[in-house]
């Protein structure tokens, strides 16, 4: 028997297992956010809320000011926007600054700074221009400097890690016209030579990011397959690639919506030569490698993500203030205050989020992968409605470019070109779609570690009867645990513990919702998205609760009492969401939209097509 439905498709299935494998199996360390879907608010794990130490912020305050005054003085977003260019002398710049090796150790040409610092970098920088922060975070989270520090040999460090010190930007190569976010469909092969010290590198990239400007690239590709458990397997191999290396070629630069500075795009790799030893990790060990990678470089989404609240949020403060119509500023009419108090509230949320899970990357005794992965859902979706907001407050001067405000002699606040960045951060690093599935899976995974011996046709029959006597046991009390309701938070700020004594109550029940959902569906339960989604977004604001409660005691204990009324905002807001998610688990119209769907898919609605420009 296998944890997968034994009705899906075969290829279904090969591809679920193909990313089964490739994920982390053990929890080593704690995880905040997985006791929470299981019914524990391990409050230790988040409060008191981390503290950047003065001589680590003096360090971060001195970079953050010089990159501030450069960017200030040698770039306009606006222009970079219309040209679709960063100019040479930003990228110059950048690289005599250290932006492109923040991270990296100071021995090996690095600035040798935090991951709280790296964070607050690209915070500042996306809430200026959001083309130079995807320069510099697809550079530094993802390309080779990352993998490199996890994973790299003592050889690899030393050649390649001093050249991002030089100014030299690398680039993630991934994604193919087929593959996206099912990589077993990846067709870009690596075959080794007859004497295996090399191998030839062909296939197609597609969106590389920075790819057309790096100097040095990690591709993904597929190496011969592994006979594992008597089965054949296939190899995704994660290589070092110069792209002064002779066959590869930039073939296309992809235009966008938005980010318009951005170098993304499509390129070849024919018979490229690549020694062995720039494999990093392992031959096969490519996707886990990028699973693992992302684990940290999606926190500079949350942090770009609150830099961008933040702008919006000034933006929209001095405009609700300043524009008077019906004879009071806009921000005194009912409908405007309500944007206002959402856009200050969960930006005060994204905040929380953001500089927690940085903290926790520096402090790397705790399981970030689910943290990480929840924060980038939560800040990248309410980012996106932020500006939404901000539009709708600007009305037709939100919708207006910023040249032609500027032109027209008023505020020129670039709202919509802030829009069209911004709606990329809902895909890149994994969609939300997928964010909601890597969440379930990591989120029910204790429950599946201790239920697979009874899965596994591998185990006897006695062996299957010992794991049901031990799980009838663990849940019986686990389970009756989940009643008990909670009446205390210790520690809290009095004016938050009722939020707190909330979230408690919510987790307990959440982990009991998870298990009846999981008995009442079985295998089934991976392709019932629409529970799975609603159980991850209470799990969402949940931890968002948490974090923003810790987040505000700290704060006020350092004099800003004012944050209380944020995070308290936030709270009761998010509280009525996840109610509303629970009552959606028991009352909904899911089966009458897939229905639909079904009909839409084929045809049967075409008639609602007619009478357009096709």
């Amino acid at each position: 028997m296998s944890m997968f439905d034994k009705n899906i498709s075969a290829e279904k299935r090969a591809s679920l297992e193909f990313a089964e494998e490739s994920r982390e199996q053990e929890w080593k360390y704690p995880s905040f956010a997985l006791k929470l879907f299981h019914g524990v608010v391990d409050l230790p794990l988040i409060y008191p809320f981390p503290k950047q130490s003065e001589e680590d912020k003096a360090e971060g305050d001195a970079f953050l000011q010089r990159l501030e005054k450069f960017l200030k003085e040698k770039l306009d977003p606006d222009e970079v926007d219309r040209t679709g260019i960063i100019p040479d002398e930003v990228y110059k710049g950048l690289g005599e600054l250290g932006a492109f090796a923040i991270k990296i150790h100071k021995e090996d040409g690095g600035l040798g700074l935090s991951q709280v610092n790296y964070c607050r970098a690209i915070h500042l920088v996306a809430s200026y221009c959001g083309s130079t922060a995807v320069l510099l975070s697809a550079h530094q989270s993802i390309g080779v400097p990352q993998p490199l520090k996890l994973f790299g040999t003592d050889a690899q460090k030393k050649k390649f890690l001093p050249m991002f010190g030089r100014g030299v930007i690398s680039a993630f190569a991934l994604t193919e016209a087929e593959a996206g976010s099912d990589p077993r469909n990846m067709k870009t092969t690596a075959t080794p030579s007859e004497d295996g010290k090399y191998f030839l590198l062909n296939g197609e990239k597609l969106w590389c990011t920075n790819g057309l400007v790096a100097g040095v690239l990690v591709v993904m590709a597929v190496t011969p397959p592994k006979i594992i458990k008597g089965k054949e397997r296939k190899q995704i191999t994660a290589f070092i690639v110069e792209t002064n290396t002779p066959g590869v070629e930039n073939v296309h630069r992809c235009q966008f919506m938005g980010l318009h500075g951005i170098q993304n795009g499509v390129i070849r790799f024919k018979n490229v030569k690549v020694p062995r030893e720039n494999i990093i990790l392992g031959e096969g060990e490519g996707l886990k490698l990028a699973l693992m990678t992302l684990n940290t470089g999606r926190l500079t989404l949350p942090a770009a993500s609150t830099g961008i609240g933040k702008w919006c949020m000034h933006v929209a403060r001095q405009w609700s203030s300043k524009r008077i119509q019906w004879g009071h500023p806009i921000g005194e009419h009912e409908a405007i205050a309500l944007k206002l108090g959402y856009i200050a509230s969960h930006t005060f949320a994204m905040d929380a989020m953001s500089w927690l899970t940085a903290a926790m990357a520096d402090d790397k005794k705790k399981d970030i992968r689910l943290e990480a992965a929840l924060a980038k859902y939560f800040c990248t979706e309410h980012a996106w409605k932020i500006v939404d907001e901000t539009l709708q407050i600007r009305g037709g001067s939100g919708y207006e470019q910023a040249s032609s405000l500027k032109a027209r002699g008023v505020d020129y606040w670039p709202v919509e070109r802030v829009m069209r960045d911004v709606r990329i951060n809902m895909i890149i690093e994994g969609t939300s779609e997928i964010m909601h599935l890597f969440i379930a899976r990591e989120a029910l995974d204790p429950h599946l570690s201790r239920s697979m011996p009874l899965l596994s046709p591998k185990t006897s029959i006695p062996e299957k009867l010992a794991t049901l006597g031990k799980l009838l046991a663990y849940y019986a009390v686990w389970y009756t645990k989940l009643w008990l309701p909670a009446f205390s938070a210790p520690d809290i700020h009095p004016s938050l513990a009722g939020h707190m004594i909330y979230a408690q109550n919510a987790s307990r029940r959440l982990a009991r919702t998870i298990l009846h959902q999981m008995v009442k569906y079985q295998q089934k339960l991976e392709s019932k998205q629409s529970v799975l989604n609603r159980l991850v977004d209470i799990g969402t604001d949940l931890f968002a609760i948490c974090v923003t409660c810790s987040y505000a005691d700290s704060l006020v204990k350092g004099g800003k009492e004012n944050a209380l009324e944020l995070a308290d905002l936030f709270c009761r807001q998010a509280r009525e969401r996840i109610e509303n998610s629970f009552r959606k688990n028991q009352a909904n119209s899911d089966r009458k939209s897939v229905a639909v769907s079904k009909k839409l898919l084929k045809s049967d609605y075409a008639w609602l097509e007619s009478d357009i420009i096709k």
